[in-house]
């Protein structure tokens, strides 16, 4: 009896803590698709005013908040990506943070002087102005390249020896780059990369993008956050008509039982391959967003803490839902910011990011192992409407 107690305390606990987040999706869902529109117009909107109207208890103290935004923009495309591989493909990759270091890499091997590749310039087939818009694609499709590489000898293996793979393949990525001096410049990194020239006047002789632009609202964080919602925004679209196709659809049905796919005519391997190189692609454009806004690229950035971090995003989110990974990446991007210069008995708060995000995960995998906003099983609501259609037939008087 005390047992059984103790069990539906526990489960109203779970439902009182987690009602808004299903409250939330269940109220998306239940919108038609011309309210969705208009409802992430206006969201998305008042997203990018932000960083011009910050609220009080929004605003982050110890740095800029349009950088902390630009950031957030950064590790949002990163979580839709590795959201494609983990939490619609259901293929558990480690090393991701290889695909953005590829990215990133890319635009500052092709941009910076300090690179023997460099191809900006009169010697070069990049003007200054266009160099980082140039090679914006190219990034994503060496990326995409470098997905196609490591997937197809290693998308075979399944659980924790993919896992494994890709946790390779990421620190793979990082010892070349610091050990390819003669290319990468080695632990020195590349500098002065290319960024978008927009904005030139007197006083902005770099454009609006440069670090020169680093007063009031309107800084360069802010116009590299203006820049990410307009890529991420783009993304969504893109990923969103893949759930809905026939694609999404066998994505679905190899991340729920990968072996009741094939039996049903799935072509597992190849569909996990496509969602290996999307989310590749989608990975090196945040690298390359990454690259011109710091416009210095090193090593020891694309460790793999910052891939564990990408992948307690979407975890924090909710696995395959797009915008509840958007939601952790804010999470993961803001708490951090915030707590700088926070002290609570002689302790800086902001160093204790990775106590606070552990101590999440543990919380959310007790009381909400499928996230925060987890997604809305469409293959079942179909199911559910057919079986309701069957219902209604059935209860119809025969016709003689």
């Amino acid at each position: 009896m005390n047992e059984q107690q103790g069990s539906q305390s526990a489960g109203s606990l779970t439902k009182t803590l987690l009602a808004p987040g299903d409250a939330i999706r269940e109220w998306w869902s239940s919108l038609p698709r011309i309210a969705k529109w208009l409802v992430g117009v206006v969201g998305f909107g008042l997203l990018g005013l932000l960083p011009l109207f910050t609220p009080g208890f929004l605003n982050t103290t110890g740095i800029s908040f349009g950088g902390t935004m630009a950031q957030f923009a950064m590790v949002a495309i990163i979580a839709i990506g590795l959201n494609v591989v983990v939490g619609q493909a259901g293929l558990l990759d480690l090393g991701y943070v290889g695909f953005y270091a590829v990215g990133a890499y890319t635009v500052a091997l092709l941009t910076s002087p300090d690179s023997p590749w460099n191809k900006v310039g009169p010697n070069g087939f990049f003007s200054q102005d266009w160099a980082w818009l140039s090679c914006l694609p190219l990034a994503m499709a060496v990326t995409a390249l470098a997905g196609l590489i490591l997937g197809t000898p290693t998308l075979r293996l399944r659980g924790d020896y993919l896992a494994i793979v890709t946790l390779g393949f990421g620190e793979i990525i990082r010892l070349l780059a610091d050990n390819l001096s003669d290319v990468t410049n080695g632990s020195r990194g590349l500098n002065q990369i290319a960024y978008p020239r927009v904005g030139e006047s007197e006083k902005l002789p770099n454009g609006v993008f440069s670090s020169g632009n680093s007063a009031g609202e309107a800084n360069y964080g802010t116009w590299w956050f203006w820049l990410g919602l307009i890529l991420m925004v783009g993304i969504l679209l893109l990923v969103g008509n893949l759930e809905r196709s026939r694609v999404g659809r066998a994505w679905v049905a190899v991340r729920e039982d990968e072996d009741a796919a094939e039996v049903m005519g799935v072509n597992a391997f190849r569909f996990k391959l496509w969602a290996f190189v999307i989310g590749a692609a989608i990975g090196g454009l945040s690298g390359a967003l990454y690259a011109g806004q710091v416009q210095y690229v090193a090593p020891p950035t694309f460790n793999i803490i910052n891939s564990m971090l990408f992948l307690c995003a979407v975890v924090l989110g909710g696995q395959g839902n797009k915008l509840g990974v958007i939601f952790g990446a804010f999470v993961v991007v803001y708490l951090p910011n915030r707590l700088l210069g926070v002290e609570f008995l002689g302790i800086n708060l902001g160093d204790l990011k990775y106590l606070f995000f552990g101590l999440a995960l543990v919380v959310l995998m007790i009381f909400r192992p499928q996230g925060l906003f987890p997604v809305r099983q469409q293959l079942l609501t179909y199911g559910r409407s057919a079986r309701q259609l069957l219902r209604g037939s059935s209860d119809k008087e025969p016709v003689l």
